[in-house]
């Protein structure tokens, strides 16, 4: 038993937003707090690069109705919020390569295929009313939910070509996989975690409504500046261990600081890699083994106007033919300048991933131009983030839970071990995968933590 003098009150492990809203909780409760993070940046899965003298993110960055506590941190920090620019009409790429123009969220596949895609979509929501977002294995037929696949569902349930196409971006464009990947309970828990797949898939009322100004990484870094002194970067967390008295965090070079609780705010994939001493209960070390990142790759691609406004595009587009999953105008209302952001998610971003990067470039600006001319094709900026190099991430935009995951061992998912506790958007029963999501959590923790001290 250890009884040498805490350094502080909490360590929290990981300035993603889960970490950073945790810590900063702590400290309106009054907790001394330190907060560790491998990176050289804050943010975790935000992040930015400067365009113009604006941030523009190359992580997370999308929020909407409902996402009460980001809207709420946003205000806390005074960071405003710039709506999506939706004006105009999307475009669908076909399989074959023919562009479709369309407005709303369902593009026009066909008579067979529109309502194939309505009767699935009405059955996916119905199905995830009926979920406990609390506790996904406690929901009415768990178990028979949650052992089969994404993709087992949408071959028995959706009967034409195009709607079996469709539903299969619409799975890489949400959960960053392929259908085969991914446990239809989990699916359904993602669904009623937002309120709904309107809330999901729409721009307009739906999670991809606003933007925050100045970049979701804009207000990471915000929080950051109000918590200076608090903060070590390129502090990467190698061991926990604790004991009735409190708890002692080790870095990567050996330097250790002991606290009363920890607090844990990264993706499961590399919590797992974390070694705890005692170990963690078998049913939560099983389940961080069992939960792997979703794969994206983001582009952001600058021209001097956004000359698809002109053309009567919205900049949102969707691709059969791929590689990109969709885009969206990332520009300024102003119009000023444009920007589109492009997704390649699940397997076409992994196999995107192992070409050269000029070959990577070329690939997309080449997809770019199919879908919104040839000036897309020229653009005067291009950066890429691929969330799977990440090494203190290792993917995005969450992580992924496989058949039998949720009912085998969810029920650890939240409960702490002894005196560390759990944050990140993974956490949360409310927004899960969203930025939204990573803020309660860490927020959550933050409220728990206090009432333990």
């Amino acid at each position: 038993m250890s009884h040498q003098r805490p350094d502080v009150d909490v360590i929290v492990v990981g300035a993603g937003m889960a970490g950073l809203s945790c810590a900063n909780r702590l400290r309106h409760h009054g907790a001394a707090v330190l907060l560790l993070e491998a990176r050289d940046r804050v943010g975790g899965r935000t992040a930015g690069i400067e365009a113009d003298g604006e941030i523009v993110d190359l992580g997370g960055q999308f929020i909407g109705p409902g996402q009460d506590r980001v809207y709420a941190l946003a205000a806390e920090f005074g960071v405003g919020t710039v709506p999506t620019h939706t004006g105009g009409a999307s475009v669908l790429e076909t399989a074959t390569g023919r562009l479709r123009r369309f407005r709303g969220t369902v593009p026009r596949l066909g008579p067979a295929a529109l309502a194939d895609v309505a009767q699935a979509r009405f059955r996916l929501d119905r199905l995830a009313r009926a979920v406990d977002a609390d506790a996904p294995w406690r929901s009415p037929d768990a178990a028979a939910l949650d052992g089969q696949t994404m993709r087992s569902w949408i071959d028995r349930t959706v009967r034409t070509r195009d709607g079996r196409r469709f539903l299969v971006l619409a799975c890489r464009a949400i959960w960053a996989c392929e259908p085969s990947e991914l446990s239809l309970l989990h699916a359904l828990f993602y669904v009623k975690a937002a309120g709904g797949l309107a809330a999901v898939t729409d721009f307009e009322g739906g999670a991809q409504q606003d933007r925050l100004a100045g970049g979701a990484y804009g207000l990471a870094v915000r929080i950051a500046e109000r918590l200076e002194g608090a903060i070590r970067l390129n502090t990467p967390v190698r061991r926990i261990e604790q004991d009735d008295s409190g708890v002692t965090v080790t870095a990567e070079d050996g330097t250790a600081w002991r606290a009363r609780h920890a607090v844990v705010a990264v993706p499961p994939a590399l919590a797992a890699r974390v070694t705890y001493r005692p170990p963690l209960p078998a049913a939560r070390d099983n389940l961080l083994q069992r939960l792997p990142m979703g794969s994206v790759i983001k582009y952001v691609v600058g021209y001097p106007e956004p000359f698809w406004r002109r053309a009567g595009l919205s900049g949102v587009s969707l691709s059969l033919r791929g590689p990109i999953t969709m885009t969206a105008d990332s520009g300024p209302p102003s119009g000023r300048r444009g920007v589109l952001i492009a997704f390649v998610n699940g397997a076409p971003a992994r196999e995107l991933a192992a070409r050269p990067a000029e070959e990577r470039r070329t690939v997309l600006l080449g997809a770019l131009g199919r879908l919104f001319g040839p000036r897309a094709a020229t653009p005067v900026s291009f950066a890429e983030r691929n969330w799977n190099e990440e090494a203190f991430t290792r993917g995005a935009y969450a992580a992924v839970f496989p058949p039998g995951a949720w009912t085998r061992l969810g029920a650890a998912m939240r409960v702490p071990a002894g005196r560390v506790h759990w944050a990140g958007s993974e956490v949360s029963s409310r927004w899960y995968g969203y930025i939204d999501g990573a803020v309660r959590s860490g927020e959550a923790a933050a409220d728990a933590v206090t009432r333990a001290v």
